[in-house]
C-alpha cells in the first residue's frame, strides 16, 4: 500500500486529494494535512466583503467530505519536510503540529511515499507597516476578513447617509502584490453597492495598484477580440472606470499605512499620500515557512524552496532579462527537481519569474506585480499531479505522465457585482494562454487571438453565479463531481 500525503486543502490540494482517491481507491492511502477545518471558495469572499453573501455560503467543513471519501484528514499545520527520511527510516516524512481542538499542539511525523505540497500562501501583511486587519486596512482574503470588511463598509454607507463624504480606497498594499483581478472586482462591487444605497455621489472611489497600467492584472495585459475589433485591456478598463467615475492610481508601491493615510511611491520616484475613510488593500504572498531537512538533520530548505518560500519545481529559474523570458520557462509537471516523489502545486510552487514586465523606483522599490495563480489553473494542477502520481503507483511510471503548463492553459476572470439572477452585472475576461507565448502568437501579444476575450453584462454575471454553485458542488464531492471541469 502506497501513501500519498497532500499538504493543504485549498482548491489545488482538495482537488488533488479527491482525484487521487478516485483513481487509487482503497488499495492505497491518501492523507490530507490542513490547519483549517473548512474549505473556502475564495472568489466569492468578494460578495461576503460587501455584505451580499453570508460567510457560511462560501465555506463547508472538510471532515465529513473526507470521511465519506475515505480520505484520512489531519487538521494540522505542516512545519517541516524530510524528503530523505530520518535516522529511523529512509521514507520521506512531514512534521506536523495539530490545530484540531482535540489534539491542539501535539506533534507527529507522518511518513509518505509521495508528497503534494499545496499549502498555498502566507498572507504577508507584515511586508507593509500598518497593512491588514491588525493594522489600518481591511481584507477579503479569508471569510472572517471579509465579514469584518463588510462591517466597516456598512459603517461607511451609514456615514454617507448621514451626509459625511467618504473616500474609499481599494487595491493592493505592496509593490509586489498579486491578485489585482480580485482587488478590481472588490472595487467594482463597492462602487455598485454605493449606487444601490443611493450614496454614490457623496463617495470617492479610488483603485490603487502596482500595475503599470489599468488592465495589466499581473499578466502583461491582454488584447481582446470583440467581434471584428481588437481592444486592449487597458482601454477596456479605462472606459469602465470613466463610466463609473472611479479614480485609478497605477504604478504604485504602498510603503506604509497610518490611520487614515496611505503612503506610496511610484515608478518615477515620487512619494505620495492618499487619505481614506475605508481601505481594502490585499497583501503580498510568500511561502508558508516550511523547512526542509536531509536524513542527517541538516537544513536543505534552500534546495527545496526558493527564497520566496515557495517550492522549486520543474521551471527554468535562470535569472535573465525580461526580453528573454518565455512561456517555456514555466513548469509543466510540478515535480521537485531534487526529490521526484515531491510535487508543488497551486500557489505553493515557485514561479520562474513574473509575467508582467517588472519595474522599480529610482530608489530600488519594486513595483512589479507577482504572477496570479487563480482557481482554474490551481485546480488543473491538482488534478494533473494526482493523475501522474496514480500512474506512478498503479502503472509503474518513472516520469510524470501528465502536464499542465500556465504557458498553455487558459484562465478566466469574472468581476461580478450582486448575487441575484436579474440584478447583477459583470466584467468577464478570458485569456489563452495565461503566460504569453510570443513564439506561437507573435502578432497578438503572445495570446490566442480569438480565445482572449472581454465581455460586460448580465450574462457574464450569470456565469459567475453558476460557477459559484458548480464549484461548491464539485468541492463537496457530490455524485459525478468529476464531470465538472476545473
Amino acid at each position: 500500500m502506497a501513501r500519498v500525503v497532500v499538504l493543504g486543502a485549498g482548491v489545488s490540494g482538495h482537488t488533488a486529494a479527491l482525484y487521487l482517491k478516485k483513481r487509487l481507491g482503497n488499495a492505497h492511502e491518501v492523507i490530507v494535512v490542513s490547519p483549517n477545518s473548512k474549505w473556502n471558495w475564495i472568489p466569492s469572499n468578494i460578495w461576503v466583503g460587501v455584505g451580499k453573501m453570508r460567510a457560511d455560503k462560501v465555506v463547508f467543513p472538510l471532515a465529513p467530505i473526507y470521511r465519506r471519501k475515505r480520505i484520512d484528514f489531519r487538521q494540522a499545520k505542516a512545519v517541516a519536510i524530510r524528503p530523505d527520511g530520518d535516522e529511523t527510516s529512509p521514507l520521506g516524512a512531514v512534521d506536523v503540529v495539530y490545530t484540531d481542538p482535540a489534539r491542539d499542539g501535539q506533534t507527529e511525523r507522518i511518513r509518505y511515499d509521495y508528497l503534494v505540497n499545496a499549502t498555498g500562501p502566507k498572507l504577508n501583511f507584515e511586508a507593509t507597516p500598518g497593512l491588514g486587519p491588525d493594522g489600518h486596512t481591511v481584507s477579503v482574503c479569508t471569510p472572517s476578513h471579509a465579514v469584518e470588511a463588510a462591517k466597516h463598509f456598512n459603517s461607511v454607507i451609514d456615514a454617507l447617509k448621514a451626509g459625511r463624504k467618504q473616500t474609499l480606497v481599494v487595491g493592493v498594499g505592496h509593490g509586489t502584490c498579486t491578485c489585482e483581478g480580485a482587488a478590481f472586482e472588490y472595487a467594482f462591487n463597492v462602487e455598485q453597492e454605493l449606487r444601490a444605497a443611493g450614496v454614490r455621489e457623496k463617495a470617492e472611489v479610488i483603485y490603487l495598484t502596482n500595475e503599470h497600467e489599468l488592465g495589466d492584472f499581473g499578466v502583461g495585459g491582454m488584447t481582446f477580440s470583440q467581434g471584428s475589433q481588437r481592444v486592449t485591456s487597458e482601454s477596456w478598463m479605462d472606459s469602465l472606470f470613466r463610466e463609473r467615475n472611479m479614480k485609478a492610481i497605477t504604478q504604485a508601491a504602498v510603503t506604509k499605512i497610518d490611520p487614515g493615510v496611505i503612503h506610496y511611491t511610484q515608478i518615477d520616484g515620487s512619494e505620495n499620500t492618499q487619505s481614506f475613510d475605508f481601505a481594502m488593500l490585499l497583501p503580498p504572498f510568500r511561502g508558508v515557512g516550511l523547512r526542509a531537512f536531509d536524513r542527517a538533520g541538516a537544513d536543505i530548505t534552500d534546495v527545496v524552496f526558493a527564497p520566496s518560500g515557495f517550492m522549486r519545481v520543474d521551471a527554468n529559474y535562470t535569472v535573465k532579462p525580461f526580453e528573454e523570458w518565455t512561456a517555456q520557462d514555466w513548469p509543466c509537471t510540478y515535480q521537485n527537481p531534487s526529490f521526484h516523489n515531491v510535487f508543488g502545486v497551486g500557489i505553493a510552487f515557485a514561479p520562474p519569474h513574473a509575467i508582467s514586465r517588472p519595474y522599480a523606483t529610482p530608489g530600488g522599490v519594486a513595483v512589479a506585480p507577482a504572477p496570479p495563480r487563480t482557481g482554474m489553473p490551481s485546480g488543473a494542477m491538482g488534478k494533473m499531479v494526482a493523475m501522474t502520481i496514480s500512474d506512478m503507483i498503479q502503472g509503474g511510471a518513472t516520469i510524470p505522465t501528465h502536464t499542465a503548463s500556465m504557458g498553455e492553459m487558459s484562465a478566466a476572470c469574472i468581476a461580478s457585482t450582486g448575487t441575484g439572477l436579474l440584478t447583477g452585472t459583470a466584467a468577464a475576461m478570458s485569456m489563452s494562454p495565461i503566460v504569453p507565448d510570443f513564439v506561437k502568437h507573435p502578432t497578438t501579444a503572445g495570446r490566442h487571438p480569438t480565445e482572449t476575450t472581454g465581455d460586460i453584462g448580465l450574462a457574464a454575471h450569470w456565469v459567475k453565479r453558476v460557477l459559484h454553485t458548480m464549484f461548491l458542488y464539485k468541492a463537496k464531492a457530490y455524485p459525478f463531481w468529476y464531470l465538472i471541469p476545473e
